[in-house]
């Protein structure tokens, strides 16, 4: 996940263009939805643990 954080930060230089605040939406959304579908896939797991 350092590779996202990364992104983030690099987004966070060019703060000038309305662009890269859409930039660093798109890229929360993105992560947001990789921990959904991770913490989804770690319920899973620990539901068929039985």
């Amino acid at each position: 996940m350092s590779g996202s954080g990364s992104l983030i930060g690099g987004s966070k230089r060019r703060t000038s263009s309305s662009s890269s605040s859409k930039r660093l939406g798109s890229a929360l959304r993105e992560q947001r939805a990789r921990l959904y579908i991770i913490r989804r896939c770690v319920v899973m797991l620990l539901c068929w643990h039985d």
